[in-house]
């Protein structure tokens, strides 16, 4: 019998062992899946429960729960992946041969690359909410929040769910409204970008409504290091900002694994083929998820629309088939905005944000770049979603792993620079 082993049983590698179990003729292949850690964290929720607005309940389950009958579970530390052996070497020594891998190890915060963050000042001013510790101990933090300066930082890119501290300014901005604590609170957004956001239009669109809530933004700050001593952060070129409360994003990397295994980025990030999701490391290995090295965004969404063209390679592979180039690096996102509302935005590798209706054209009900209570709506269905769809691998009718352009206000000059390409 041959193996299909899968590494990381989290958002990516869960979807991938439930499309496959209904897929694969399990007489003739056994899959497997492999991860070191029980729970599995909704992630999205991490940033609500700084506010109150979820709790540990909302967030967290038992991975074993979405794992299909009939696919092997093994919880165990992998040591390395060995890809001329065809085989992982677990913690233990033991090893477990493949002839199909997908690494779906996602990706994990590491304050240890910022000279300073873990000092003095972490879990006391210094906090994160990218991981379930982290947004419990900055919930503790804020229930004692009585006004200062309070900073949003972005270290690096990329990052899981890059609009994700956008969205923790905006609900910030509405929970000290609605504390009477807004007056007496200075908030600074600070990111290396030399907008909020990666595209521009998009960009746009937020840098007007942080203006509009009076957020200070500090742009093209990337930082040293963290002064402890004196509560601030310090860019490369000596600028400086002041804070009473520092939430920040650390630098995001891939896991340790892949390091250990002698491949992948400076970041631990996998080199893989942006369209079929085969990694370029060796032609029977594939990646999914935030593993992967792609230019596109690192979130459960993103995720979901490689599944699906992933679940179609890995069978094309069995069979010896040529792979289809077809994911196109489909994005879609929620943005919280505040005060019950939020903004959609739905976007590829080679379309940025704009505005328009989705699914449907012209009917939504989501509306797209634009700030709605039905897209508030959508985003906390979405919880819903995730637990008991998305993971499950069912389907999703009207929303295709890829893009559609339909119902999308394309701006002129857009579609100008494309016809010249």
């Amino acid at each position: 019998m041959q193996q299909l082993v899968i590494l990381g049983a989290g958002t990516a590698g869960t979807m991938m062992a439930n499309h496959l179990r209904k897929k694969v003729d399990l007489r003739e292949w056994k899959i497997t899946i492999v991860d070191q850690y029980p729970k599995h964290y909704y992630q999205p929720g991490f940033l609500f429960m700084p506010f109150g607005l979820y709790s540990e309940n909302d967030v967290v389950k038992q991975k074993r729960e979405f794992i299909p009958e009939g696919v092997q579970y093994i919880e165990a530390k992998v040591d390395r992946i060995e890809p001329e052996a065809n085989q992982l070497v677990l913690h233990s020594g033991m090893t477990l041969p493949y002839n199909i891998l997908i690494i779906a190890t996602g990706s994990k915060t590491a304050p240890g690359q910022t000279e300073g963050l873990l000092g003095d000042d972490w879990r006391k001013r210094v906090f994160d909410f990218y991981t379930f510790e982290g947004a419990v101990a900055l919930r503790e933090a804020l229930k004692n929040w009585k006004g200062g300066r309070l900073v949003v930082h972005i270290t690096e890119l990329p990052i899981k769910c890059p609009v994700a501290p956008l969205e923790f300014t905006f609900l910030a901005d509405w929970w000290l409204t609605e504390r009477g604590l807004r007056d007496k609170t200075e908030l600074t957004y600070v990111t290396p970008l030399t907008g909020p956001f990666t595209k521009p239009i998009c960009s746009d669109v937020m840098g007007h409504l942080l203006t509009e809530k009076k957020v200070r933004t500090v742009t093209e700050f990337n930082i040293a290091r963290v002064d402890n001593e004196n509560h601030k952060i310090v860019s490369w070129d000596d600028k400086e900002v002041p804070y009473d409360l520092l939430v920040t994003i650390p630098t995001n990397m891939g896991d340790e694994v892949i390091e250990r295994s002698g491949f992948g980025d400076e970041l631990n990030f996998v080199p893989t083929d942006k369209n079929t999701l085969q990694s370029k490391v060796k032609e029977n290995i594939f990646v999914i998820g935030d593993a992967t090295d792609l230019p596109a965004s690192k979130a459960g969404s993103v995720a979901h629309f490689e599944s699906e063209v992933l679940t179609k390679n890995i069978l094309h592979y069995m069979k010896g088939e040529p792979l289809e180039a077809d994911f196109d690096g489909h994005a879609n996102c929620y943005i919280e905005s505040g005060y019950n509302k939020a903004f959609l935005i739905d976007f590829n590798y080679d379309l940025q944000p704009v505005p328009g209706t989705f699914p449907l054209p012209g009917i939504g009900p989501f509306s797209l770049l634009k700030e709605t209570h039905i897209n508030h709506l959508g985003k906390l269905a979405f919880r819903w979603i995730y637990w008991n769809v998305l993971l499950k691998a069912k389907p999703m009718p009207g929303i295709d792993h890829k893009m559609s352009r339909t119902g999308k206000h394309i701006p002129q000059e857009i579609l100008a620079a494309e016809a010249v390409h």
